[in-house]
């Protein structure tokens, strides 16, 4: 157990105490993302000015997406909807459709809140708009509030994007191919997943997920060993000796599950299919693929270190060279080339994954600086 639920619904008044009214300034400047309400499958990161403990691992950036949905993982990828997430509405949202859909954000320094305003689903576009929100508390505690739903939650399916709500972590792992022992694969392996009853979610409902005790939290061997809320914690060396609630099977590899866990199933290796829902994605790591020979003389391997140390300095020096003599014949293109700039995520179309993109245009303003990303 990660996280304890709490449901509210229209009658109970921590409902309007968990919705934070973004126009009420005295809570912090609300700020329009200009990229995601103007785009459709779009996600963009976006910093946070205090530490989040999310499953006890703290985090200083996050990612949202356009399709009612953050997500937390270090590690972007292609299949963002998998796991790693607090998705208070995942759905297949498009906010570009009407100018009065948007994304806003704000960050106070006790709280994070995203909030989906008046966004639509693409192609039912008919059935209404939705409103609804997230917080992320600096105390960890996580909460779904929702203003207007038009429609039921369980009508929204969509075979263009999943339909989630709730909490989601995993880790990753290094495995070897089975094919090629040369080639590592990494895995993201989905350990824990909170689920939302989506019958209860309607106009003027909310939810409130409180973080329980974590192994993470001791900082000795002796606190973590002795640990009896959360039980079953171990000291494990192999990750910086940090305290976790699973110990790694094999010193070769990171982050391995316990024994107690499953281990991954088909549906994780290399050769099956992987669908846009698959919770346990697989990442060829083809850059970094980890050759394995013979042990070479050490002295033999100074001297060949010394001697690729000085190639690539002048390798390098040459290369800035070339660099300063095109930036300065062509100083004039940069600037007009790069000056609108935003490091933004889209998904490729009919998929979940997504590219690096220019500013599509700021067709609804907003108060973004371009430097805040």
């Amino acid at each position: 157990m990660y996280y304890s639920l709490s449901s509210f619904g229209p009658a109970d008044r921590r409902t309007e105490e968990l919705w934070l009214d973004m126009t009420d300034l005295q809570h912090g400047q609300v700020r329009m993302h200009g990229i995601l309400s103007n785009t459709h499958r779009q996600a963009a990161q976006v910093p946070l000015s205090f530490d989040f403990p999310f499953y006890g691992h703290y985090l200083r950036q996050v990612t949202i997406a356009t399709g009612g949905f953050i997500f937390m993982g270090e590690v972007t990828h292609r299949m963002l909807t998998a796991t790693q997430y607090v998705a208070p509405l995942m759905a297949n949202f498009d906010p570009s459709f009407s100018r009065n859909s948007t994304v806003q954000f704000m960050d106070n320094g006790e709280m994070f809140v995203v909030q989906w305003d008046r966004v639509r689903l693409q192609g039912r576009e008919q059935e209404g708009e939705f409103t609804f929100q997230t917080a992320l508390h600096r105390t960890g505690m996580i909460a779904f509030s929702y203003r207007d739903v038009p429609l039921p939650v369980g009508l929204i399916r969509s075979p263009q994007h999943p339909v989630k709500v709730g909490l989601s972590d995993a880790f990753m792992t290094v495995m070897p191919s089975p094919q090629n022992p040369d080639i590592q694969h990494k895995i993201i392996y989905e350990y824990h997943r909170v689920e939302v009853d989506t019958t209860q979610i309607t106009n003027h409902s909310a939810f409130e997920f409180t973080p329980l005790p974590t192994c993470l939290q001791h900082n000795s061997c002796e606190s973590c060993m002795a640990s009896v809320s959360p039980p079953g914690c171990s000291w494990c060396h192999a990750t910086d000796m940090t305290c976790e609630d699973y110990a790694p099977m094999d010193p070769d590899s990171t982050l391995h599950p316990s024994d107690s866990e499953p281990s991954p199933s088909a549906a994780a290796l290399p050769d099956s299919p992987v669908t846009e829902d698959d919770t346990k994605l697989i990442i060829l790591n083809k850059g970094k693929d980890v050759k394995m020979g013979p042990p070479r003389d050490h002295g033999a391997l100074a001297h060949s270190g010394i001697i690729s140390g000085v190639v690539t300095a002048v390798v390098l020096l040459v290369a800035l060279t070339l660099l300063a003599l095109y930036i300065n014949t062509h100083s004039f293109d940069f600037i007009q080339q790069r000056t609108n700039y935003w490091p933004s995520m889209k998904y490729r179309k009919h998929q979940t994954s997504y590219t690096e993109v220019e500013d599509a245009g700021r067709g609804k303003g907003g108060l973004i600086e371009d430097d805040q990303y």
